[in-house]
Order: structure tokens, then sequence, then C-alpha cells
């Protein structure tokens, strides 16, 4: 692998070890800070992406995340809240964790190597035609990464492809690429510091910008959660009673109506004769609850 941005040494860290701890914790978050700025030229690869994840979601295909390392679990944090968060299917949502539960254990080094390995995943994820794989390397030039987005592609799938360097090679196996142009690292290629941090900010983007495609979001509330604990379930009655203006307790008997359903809850308070007249709104609008509402209001 030839020189790359992410393991240069940071012209600040000279002497960091001899710092005072407050100097250095600054030094550090001003490392921080100046890779989050890196998201900000991503902009338009990141819309892009999230509206092409989104088509595939809504036409029933999948999204699988695929990494190794710290890269791999920023993609499986991204992963794993969107069921709950955005109520989308966990049979659509698939994470290719290099080493799979091994790694959550001991993130050891070697798996990040295995090509082998990445393409056994894609495969035995049936990752093809209608799906789509979002590939993350922090150099990307990550053996398992290139692997899994290079068998995706194969298959048939589109190919997201996230990295930190200009030039990775995981771009030449993507429909999208997204650079994130971080600094060097204040700790010499400990890249689960400023790239991961970009990283996590353009997931956060991403994954809520797919939400917003599907309909799932609505002036800032998640109107698509899974309520299924305490807190989830306040947040839900609080939801449908900020947007419908009624009281909780109308709000909590709505959702009960519903099954659960915020969507179908806030249809219900605006006026929809019945929750299969909500349902069938709801289904006129492609799951999109503004539209949905202004059906059962017009």
């Amino acid at each position: 692998m030839p020189a790359v941005k992410t393991e240069e040494r940071h012209d600040k860290a000279k002497g960091l070890d001899l710092m005072d701890p407050a100097l250095a914790l600054r030094v550090l978050a001003a490392g921080q800070q100046a890779a989050a700025k890196a998201v900000d030229a991503a902009i338009e690869p990141i819309a892009c992406a999230a509206a092409l994840a989104a088509s595939i979601l809504s036409a029933g295909g999948r999204l699988a995340y695929a990494g190794a390392g710290s890269s791999g679990l920023m993609a499986m944090a991204d992963a794993l809240e969107l069921p709950g968060t955005y109520g989308i299917s966990q049979q659509q949502i698939i994470i290719l964790l290099a080493g799979g539960a091994a790694s959550l254990g001991d993130l050891a080094g070697g798996y990040e190597d295995d090509t082998e390995l990445a393409r056994t995943d894609v495969r035995e994820a049936g990752i093809a035609v209608g799906d789509c794989l979002i590939s993350v390397s922090a150099s990307g030039w990550t053996p398992y990464a290139l692997a899994a987005a290079e068998e995706a592609r194969k298959r048939g799938a589109k190919v997201i492809a996230m990295a930190n360097n200009p030039d990775a090679p995981l771009f030449e196996r993507a429909d999208v690429s997204i650079l994130l142009r971080t600094p060097p690292e204040v700790i010499s290629g400990s890249t689960r510091m400023g790239a991961g941090t970009a990283q996590k900010i353009a997931f956060n983007m991403f994954s809520t910008l797919v939400g917003i495609h599907l309909g799932h979001v609505l002036d800032g509330h998640m109107v698509n959660l899974r309520a299924d604990n305490i807190k989830l379930n306040a947040r839900a009655i609080r939801i449908v009673s900020d947007i419908t203006g009624v009281s909780a307790g109308e709000a909590e008997r709505l959702i009960g109506a519903a099954s659960g359903s915020v969507k179908l809850a806030i249809l219900l308070a605006f006026g929809a004769e019945d929750l299969p007249a909500a349902e069938a709104a709801l289904a006129n609008a492609d799951q999109n609850l503004r539209r949905a509402i202004a059906i059962v209001t017009a």
C-alpha cells in the first residue's frame, strides 16, 4: 500500500507525550474537530448515496454495510440503528463486519486482510441484483472492504464506497464514492479518531437522509420508530401529541388503537375515519406521512 494521508504524522503531535494533559486534550479535540469539517466537502456524494439506498429499500431490496476494524464498527453502529429509528425491516439490513462476532470481543487486524472471507460473507448473505452495499475503509485499501465491494458489484448489487484518502482503490469499485478527506491523525494512523469521527458523522447524515426519502421523518420527528421500550413509547406519545396537538393521554390511546404505529395514530388524529382508512392513505402515499396527512385532510 502506498503512502496515504491517514498514516502521516500530525504537525501538532510532536512532544504530545510531554504536554500538560489539558494541552494534550486540546490538541486531540482540535484534531477531531478538523476531521469533522471534512464532511462538508462530501455533501453531494452523501446525498447521492442516500437517494440510491432509499430507492433500493423502497423497492424491497436490502442495504448491506461492510467494513473491518474501526471503520467496520462505524458501519455496524449505523446499520443497527436503522430498524429502531426508522422502522426499516431487520431483514433489509445486512452487517458484514470482518471476523463477525469474534471481532466484537477482539478487534484483531488479521480479518481485514482476508479477501476470501469478504467474498464468502457477501455470497452467504445473498447480496445480488436489487441490493446495495456500502463498503467503508479509512485508507481505502483494506482488502476485506475492497473484496466485499468487488464481489457485491460482480453479483449485480449497487455499491457505495466511503474512504478517507483520495484515489482510494475502493472508489474504483463503486457507483457512488464518498471521500472524507480528513487530516493526519494526532496519533499517527489511529483512524478510530479523526477518520472515524468523520465516518460516524457521514453515516449519521446518510441514514437520516435515507429515512427522510422513505417518508419516515416529519418536521424532525422519527415517525416510523419502533417503540419497543419505555423510553421509546414515551417518545412516540410525545411525537403524536406534538404533531397533532392532542393530549398525551389521547396520543397514547391512538397509538394503542393503531397497534403501536405512530404514523397511523397521527392519521387517526387528523381525521382518518378508521384504521383501514388510515392504512389506505399511508399506502397511497407510499408510506410518506406528510402526503398521507394531505389525503385524510383533503
